[in-house]
């Protein structure tokens, strides 16, 4: 009935389809994603549905509105220090931004900064054929510019957990950035849904003041000032400011928490002290849980991961009988080896409690479980649900989908860039890439670092080798990535340390896995290895693949693929980008000293 929902990101378009389809669709009976059964949705549709071909039309478009605001003297939340910040709504983090599968959700943004533009994008959102409402300033799009509006429409073509964030600069380290939130079925059972959880590091710096120093010659990231839990914590160097947040259970129910790294350059492993808990998504793939093990006592998560987990709350007599009074630590961990990013909070926690008659806050402060894996790399490998294999025969790996990832300077080693193939990104504001596409162009600069992908070309391949010995969280615009291989973990006896470890197309090979392996939207380089992944062509538009540290990010590390290029002016209507595109000239041309663009951009 549903099948291959062509997005047009138009509301006329998408008025005729609702009226077309919502008489159609029965909605959820009292049977359905009740705590007995989460695995269905609406008639037809359920955890089995291959969202990318088919998605429930409700009907029904939500609506937000986000205003982006500077404030100068913003207290940290956890009450140590007052600097500029950027906030939506005078919130931190950002509103969650709640739908249904199958929803359109249109969000309206305005930016009230003085000084910066901004761009927001929708981190993991499909956007299939929608590439204009991908939210990236010199990619999709020309910036927001101060006192400009924009609304992004876009379908809820899949369901999970995610987030937005700015794509202008390193800005969303500033605040800019909020939960994302789509209910569908879920692959296991549950009684209560906790909501997002964010967790992300925060620096008492501005972003643009943190990059312009990394950007020099040996340089070393700072340390987070801390680690938020659901944007608050306790000062680390005083536990009378600020809180710590709380996760509340009830005995003997099962409980889903949505986890969310929206950092800038922190990673971490996350546990909870005294409890396992089943994993059932990670970014927006629903995952196998009963033909694999997926309880775990601890996970990693990289930036712009999510996991999707379910917690078994603990029976009465079981808290009765254990130290505590029904409070458990939350633990966010690092290695302390430096490589993956690091804190000022050497215990970086918040509380799990019941609502048991003897609670209490009282709990000592200790040192959450220790990381596994010392290098940062990401080592999971859950099956999804729905089943992707890969043609084996389509395989092919050659100096032209080769990725090359170093630190690189400029001629008088006066800056450094992140560099793919020895090029870093730098984006143009004010001429994004869907302007050259409009205009039938192919004058864009190298510096775009633009990869045309073979139109005729069912998957595309790429492998990325990493030239230095720091991980780099690889994140992947408008698709999901399958994971088919990387190279061995730092934990295998039998790779040294710090030696590179290259592509060996004869060795490596034959371990490669093409029969549903792990997929999502973000996973990591290792250090001084090796990572192939593989995507569908089946999306027209420019798409970025980038690392999601924000330094790195707008320092250049990036590519964009520009995929199907013939299709993408029929696929959207391109002269919707022109109006913002004429607001931010006429701001850059009439409003000095407007903020300068200094790093790649994005």
């Amino acid at each position: 009935m549903l099948s291959k929902i062509s997005v047009m990101g138009l509301l006329q378009a998408l008025m005729v389809l609702n009226t077309a389809t919502a008489t159609l669709l029965a909605r959820r009976q009292s049977s359905c994603n009740t705590p007995e059964n989460r695995a269905c949705w609406v008639d037809g549709f359920d955890i089995n549905t291959d969202w990318e071909t088919n998605t429930p039309l409700t009907g029904r478009t939500v609506n937000y509105t986000l205003v982006l605001e500077q404030f100068e003297n913003y207290t940290s939340p956890d009450g140590s220090f007052k600097h500029d910040a950027m906030l939506f709504n005078r919130s931190y983090p950002g509103p969650t931004i709640t739908a249904d599968w199958g929803d359109w959700i249109n969000v309206t943004v305005v930016n009230k900064l003085k000084y910066n533009g901004t761009s927001i994008h929708w981190h993991g959102i499909r956007m299939l054929n929608n590439n204009i409402n991908d939210g990236v300033n010199g990619v999709t799009e020309c910036p927001i510019p101060p006192n400009g509006t924009k609304s992004y429409v876009f379908l809820a073509q899949q369901y999970g957990t995610t987030w937005y964030h700015s794509h202008h600069s390193s800005q969303y380290g500033n605040g800019v950035f909020g939960p994302l939130v789509i209910n569908g079925p879920a692959s296991a059972n549950y009684d209560v849904d906790l909501g997002p959880f964010p967790i992300n590091d925060w620096y008492n710096d501005s972003a643009d003041r943190i990059l312009s120093r990394l950007q020099r010659p040996n340089q070393v990231p700072p340390s987070a000032n801390n680690t938020f839990f659901n944007g608050t914590n306790v000062d680390p160097s005083d536990f009378t400011k600020g809180k710590y947040a709380k996760v509340v259970l009830t005995p003997g129910l099962k409980h889903r928490l949505r986890l969310i790294n929206p950092s800038v350059d922190y990673t971490f492993t996350f546990s909870i002290v005294g409890h396992n808990f089943t994993v059932i998504s990670n970014d927006l793939v629903p995952l196998n849980t009963t033909n694999q093990n997926t309880t775990l006592s601890s996970i990693f998560l990289g930036i712009g991961q999510r996991y999707d987990i379910i917690i078994q709350g603990k029976s009465e007599e079981e808290i009765a009988a254990e130290e505590g009074n029904g409070n458990y630590w939350i633990n966010a961990t690092q290695p302390t080896n430096n490589v993956c990013g690091t804190s000022q909070n050497p215990y970086p926690a918040a509380i799990l409690t019941y609502d048991y008659p003897n609670a209490t806050d009282q709990l000592p402060i200790v040192e959450g479980l220790k990381p596994d894996d010392l290098r940062c790399e990401d080592t999971t490998d859950f099956k999804p649900v729905v089943q992707r294999d890969i043609p084996r025969s389509a395989f092919n790996i050659s100096p032209s989908n080769t990725l090359s990832v170093n630190l690189t300077p400029n001629d008088n080693n006066t800056q450094v860039f992140w560099t793919v193939n020895n090029t870093g990104l730098n984006v143009i504001w004010e001429k994004p890439i869907l302007e050259f596409v409009r205009e039938n162009s192919t004058s864009w600069p190298a510096e775009e670092n633009l990869l045309e992908i073979p139109a005729e070309s069912e998957w595309s391949f790429w492998l990325i080798e990493n030239e230095s010995v720091l991980p780099h969280p690889m994140h992947l615009h408008g698709h999901d990535f399958v994971v088919i291989g990387r190279s061995p973990a730092y934990s295998n006896p039998t790779r040294p340390e710090f030696e590179f470890q290259h592509f060996d197309p004869v060795v490596d090979t034959p371990n490669l896995n093409f029969t549903n392996p792990t997929r999502r939207d973000a996973t990591m380089l290792p250090g001084k290895g090796w990572l192939i992944v593989a995507f569908q062509n089946d999306n027209p538009g420019a798409w970025l693949f980038h690392c999601h540290i924000a330094w790195h990010a707008s320092m250049g590390l990036s590519v964009q693929f520009l995929e199907r290029k013939n299709e993408i002016s029929k696929a959207m209507n391109l002269t919707l980008i022109e109006d913002n595109c004429k607001a931010w000239q006429t701001y850059v041309d009439t409003n000095p000293p407007w903020h300068p663009k200094n790093d790649s951009g994005i």
